[in-house]
């Protein structure tokens, strides 16, 4: 694929001059604030411009990013995914989100970065998603409303090659949100208890599909993702949840375009890959 860059990073420069500019104008007008307090609309002159520059450098960012998304990203998607979809303005659907039965129910809710195809044979779907819970605070100058995310992060949702009755998660921290009766259980490895919490509704499921494997598996994924790592098992698909506070296929400002930025990309498709292959989700012997 082509991997020439310099179009995207002459642009991103521009918008990036233009942040840099107004965020000196806005020092400026703070320090000319303390010089001229009695004069304090001579700083009001100076940092209104400074905000003007900052926005619209941020909203310039904004949109090269978008475009690159579009234009680079998914041909990457295309070298790698059999009917590779991606799509940087949409994300899975609240209600897929709420399927993990590992989230709670959000007040304010955000996905994007959309992606689905095949790996292996294996059908996948994720998304980035943030999740956010509002809080209402009085003080004695009244009350103030904020939102404090709780979940930042990607949601895969994959095909799962075992049939199994029940339901089925393994949480490193947290507890199952669903109205289903699930119960906490020990497994015989006792460095898999000491990381995960596993909740079933089936005993004898939970241990039918954790096999010695599986839990090795599930504890390299851990240990090579950042993050808090929640997987759920229901009606024959593996839920992921990467709770990483980042946002994944994303530029990042000051920072230049190039093959590093462009291996990052892969490594986050990758993801997909490892899972796929560690899991042995292409393997249909349980089918």
């Amino acid at each position: 694929m082509n991997k020439d860059f310099s179009k995207f990073q002459d642009l991103k420069r521009q918008a990036e001059k233009k942040v840099k500019i107004g965020g000196i104008i806005t020092i400026i007008g703070a320090l000319s604030f303390i010089v001229f307090m009695p004069y304090f609309f001579i700083s009001f002159f100076i940092i209104v411009p400074g905000f003007i520059f900052i926005g619209v450098g941020t909203n310039a960012f904004s949109k090269i990013s978008r475009t690159f998304k579009s234009e680079v990203l998914t041909q990457l998607v295309s070298s790698y995914v059999d009917h590779g979809v991606f799509n940087p303005n949409a994300g899975l659907s609240i209600g897929t989100v709420y399927s993990t039965e590992f989230v709670k129910r959000a007040d304010r809710y955000h996905t994007e970065d959309f992606l689905s195809g095949e790996m292996d044979g294996v059908k996948f779907e994720s998304s980035d998603v943030r999740l956010e819970e509002r809080h209402v605070q009085h003080t004695k100058n009244g009350t103030r409303t904020y939102y404090e995310t709780y979940f930042l992060g990607r949601i895969f949702v994959f095909d799962f090659n075992k049939s199994f009755d029940g339901y089925l998660q393994v949480l490193e921290n947290g507890s199952p949100h669903s109205n289903r009766k699930y119960r906490k259980v020990k497994l015989e490895s006792i460095q898999f208890n000491k990381k995960f919490r596993t909740y079933t509704t089936n005993e004898h499921s939970a241990f039918y599909v954790l096999t010695p494997h599986l839990m090795e598996a599930l504890m390299g994924f851990e240990q090579n993702n950042k993050g808090k790592i929640s997987f759920s098992f229901i009606d024959n698909l593996l839920y992921i949840g990467i709770n990483n506070f980042k946002d994944t296929f994303e530029l990042r400002m000051f920072r230049e375009i190039n093959e590093e930025t462009f291996k990052e990309f892969e490594r986050d498709l990758m993801v997909v890959k490892e899972v796929i292959h560690e899991l042995r989700l292409n393997n249909r012997i349980f089918k």
